[in-house]
């Protein structure tokens, strides 16, 4: 037989100015190692001078600085961009379009607001794709009743949200998102019938919010549905059995929509917890519902999203498959698992290694014997089939946690988890569409981003010091190219004490009028000046180019420094006492929820500082003795001594490093001195931190 032509399920397009960057990042190149040639040639004379000390910590800031943006390069020579061909799929592989089981995963009713959750569970369940395919999971880590309740609630208003998604076309199909961007002019002779779904969603968000108020479930609900009888041996979030929930299934009579259809599964399951069993965190409610899962509908394709992260595209899951149906990929291979918004192939997540015959048959239905064997028992059958898998005890002795699943031990467990999947020969890919497939929350305030970023990155460090360090576990499995990516991440950490250094010596210095830059006259002055000015200008133009804005740019470029000033170090320090065993820090949940006014100075683009933590004090600190420091060195050159500007001649780059730390900074004084509202720094983080540094300044000062 002739072999059946080949039709792609996507396009790959180079992206554009590859030529003009690689020149540019030849022309850095030569920048940084000038720079690395000056302070090699004049540390002579700063060790006759005394302040070698001093110069070989910069010259390892720098070779520190040019060895990460070398990790970084092969990133970006050779970008590329995918479009999936869903159209193509449509009409080739409609009728043998594989299942997909989708796991959303929530850990605490109080934090993840339960009605939050069950709107992501609505976008997912919602998708444009073949229901008795879909399956969806929701994964309850608190193994809350309230939770378990808007549950149910969100599978009763799925019999109609779902029809009326079908027949508007509806997007995002996250029921409140939907209804805070809606226009109703755009339905002028069906405007009665959004109205009514409206009420509906409204009436189940208002019954959902009280119970979540009250922290329990109305009585009427226990008396109405018997499955709350689960809850009657629970003890609390870290010690109940195994509760399991088909809540709607296509076995069942009732899981029908209004108009009939058939609804996609659905499936509420709180794992077994006991004090004395490790839970691994969202790792091992990863696993559990892989092993559920596997038992009720076993889909090839697994997608997990984080419960504040709602569907806003439903075409995404075909969008998805035109990547794992078209056997023939390309590019670097190495896209990170970063937790959330991603596919994955089942038996991939289950420890299967690559082999060049594999190829999956969509066809092959060998799989399903288990599940229609599991179809024909009823429903309470399969719940108590499923509950074991489950249990705490159930990965004892086994390879869960270690070759099967997610990995255990790490605080960014996707991460290692990828990274793994990648070193058994699979490729991944990255698809940013234009229209987002996920939108979701992000932290409203700086000590939470802050404690975010220090997860990642510790967890990212963590990596690197394990037996999965991309050094050595990667080396021979993956490309160089991909290695130096992951040690680019890995590294994070490393980056807190070079910056640290750099933000604090050369103003200090300043201060006492050291020059530790060159001068204007000096030709070394000007590739200094050409990286400053050359990166910064590049960097605000790709800003731009992904639709960024100017302000946008500047704002990452502060909270670019201050995750390295703080988040990192505080990252490094906990991981080197967790290795040498006096730091027991657990998993931090983010808040997903915040007070009005914190949601209010948000969307104003004010920053929210909250309670006191040794982040913000040493965040203070370095603002205020750079403050300090600029201030002083032209109170003192400029207006006292009547010299003039001959500092801007001598140490202009000293200056303008000064001033822009003192600019990039200027939201922490403001939250210092002039802001009133609830949102500013504490009164002792000023205190503590103005005469940290007016201490340093007056100390470093009097030194000879």
């Amino acid at each position: 037989m002739a072999k059946e032509e080949y039709h792609p399920l996507f396009e790959t397009r180079r992206g554009s100015g590859k030529f003009m960057y690689i020149t540019f990042s030849f022309s850095v190149f030569v920048g940084i190692c000038s720079i690395w040639i000056y302070r090699l040639n004049y540390i002579s004379e700063e060790f006759e001078d005394g302040n070698w000390i001093v110069w070989i910590g910069l010259l390892f800031a720098e070779l520190w600085f040019g060895f990460y943006w070398f990790l970084h390069q092969n990133l970006r020579w050779n970008p590329i961009f995918r479009q999936p061909l869903p159209q193509v799929l449509s009409q080739r592989y409609e009728h043998m379009l594989p299942k997909v089981d989708i796991f959303v995963c929530t850990a605490d009713p109080e934090i993840e607001p339960p009605i939050m959750v069950i709107n992501t569970v609505l976008s997912v369940i919602a998708y444009d794709y073949p229901a008795e395919k879909l399956s969806v999971y929701l994964s309850d880590d608190a193994g809350s009743d309230v939770t378990f309740y808007a549950m149910l609630e969100a599978s009763e208003f799925a019999k109609h949200w779902l029809p009326f998604c079908k027949r508007f076309k509806v997007e995002p199909r996250s029921p409140n998102a939907y209804f805070k961007t809606v226009n109703l002019d755009i339905y002028p002779n069906d405007a009665k019938e959004v109205f009514a779904i409206k009420k509906l969603y409204q009436e189940m968000e208002n019954r959902v919010e009280n119970a979540s108020k009250l922290g329990k479930v109305p009585k009427e609900a226990y008396s109405n549905y018997k499955e709350f009888s689960q809850w009657d041996s629970y003890s609390s979030k870290r010690d109940h059995d195994t509760i399991l929930q088909i809540l709607l299934h296509r076995k069942d009579l009732n899981a029908r929509d209004e108009d009939g259809f058939v609804m996609p599964t659905l499936v509420y399951m709180a794992r077994e917890k006991r004090p004395h069993f490790p839970h691994n965190f969202k790792a091992g409610a990863m696993n559990s519902l892989i092993r559920v899962s596997s038992m009720i509908s076993n889909g090839k394709i697994i997608l997990n999203v984080d419960c504040d992260m709602y569907s806003n595209n439903s075409q995404s899951l075909r969008d998805a498959l035109c990547f794992f149906m078209d056997e023939d990929k390309d590019g670097f291979g190495g896209p990170m698992y970063i937790g959330t918004g991603c596919f994955h192939r089942r038996d991939v997540l289950c420890g299967r290694k690559f082999d060049k015959q594999y190829r999956n048959d969509w066809n092959n239905n060998a799989n399903e014997e288990n599940i229609n064997h599991m179809i024909e028992a009823s429903l309470q059958d399969m719940e108590e089939k499923s509950k074991p898998l489950a249990s705490c005890t159930y990965e004892e002795n086994t390879s869960w946690g270690k070759e099967m699943g997610l990995l255990y031990g790490c605080a960014v467990e996707d991460i290692v988890t990828g990274l793994s999947i990648l070193c058994k020969g699979w490729r991944s890919v990255y698809y940013n569409p234009t229209r987002k497939a996920f939108l979701g929350l992000s932290p409203t305030t700086l000590p939470e981003a802050l404690v975010q970023h220090k997860r990642w990155s510790e967890g990212g460090f963590q990596i690197l010091l394990s037996k999965f360090s991309p050094v050595w576990y990667a080396y021979g499995l993956i490309s160089p190219g991909l290695q130096l990516a992951y040690c680019h991440y890995n590294m994070w950490v490393l980056n807190s004490f070079p910056t640290l250094y750099y933000c604090i010596i050369p103003s200090l210095f300043l201060l006492k009028g050291i020059p530790l830059f060159p001068q204007i006259s000096s030709p070394w002055f000007i590739p200094f000046a050409y990286l400053i000015v050359g990166n910064s200008t590049y960097s605000l133009i790709e800003f731009l180019r992904v639709g960024g804005t100017i302000k946008g740019w500047w704002n990452d470029l502060r909270m670019w420094l201050y995750k390295r000033t703080s988040s990192y170090l505080f990252a490094f320090v906990d991981t080197m006492l967790k290795l040498i065993g006096f730091s027991n820090s657990g998993f931090i949940i983010s808040t997903k929820v915040a007070e009005e006014n914190v949601s209010q100075r948000y969307e104003k683009e004010i920053m929210e500082f909250g309670n006191s933590s040794p982040m913000l004090i040493l965040l203070a600190t370095i603002a205020m003795l750079n403050l300090f420091c600029l201030v002083g060195v032209l109170l003192k050159e400029v207006v006292l001594s009547g010299k003039g500007y001959g500092i801007f001649e001598t140490m202009l780059l000293q200056v303008l490093l000064s001033g822009v730390l003192v600019v990039l900074n200027i939201p922490i004084y403001q939250g210092l001195f002039m802001r009133k509202d609830k949102g500013r720094m504490p009164i002792s983080v000023a205190v503590k931190s103005t005469t940290l540094a007016l201490s340093a300044c007056v100390l470093f000062s009097a030194l000879g």
